[in-house]
């Protein structure tokens, strides 16, 4: 499973890279901030959203810690998607987020 550091995703974003992002935790931990421009699909509704994901597309994802979306990465891995794993989640991100 390929991984980046929250440190590494805040720079890409911050020099204006189009990333697609997403959160995979639950909307009681959303509502307390997100990264700028996440979408949100809740770890337990991702099989029932893969409409929403476009396989020609690179997805990062995020949770609180980076163990649920380590396993959203490596269930979206078998469906043929493009992912990578936001090591360390919400918890090591230092840079904006939105409510």
């Amino acid at each position: 499973m390929h991984e980046i550091s929250a440190a590494d995703l805040a720079t890409k974003l911050n020099v204006g890279e189009k990333l697609d992002i997403i959160d995979v935790r639950e909307d009681e931990e959303v509502a307390q901030g997100k990264i700028p421009g996440a979408k949100h699909i809740p770890l337990g509704q991702l099989p029932d959203r893969l409409n929403e994901i476009d396989k020609n597309n690179h997805y990062y994802l995020v949770c609180r810690s980076g163990g649920r979306s380590g396993s959203a990465c490596g269930y979206l891995e078998e469906q043929g998607y493009d992912v990578t794993n936001m090591a360390g989640g919400m918890l090591d991100w230092d840079d904006e987020v939105e409510k």
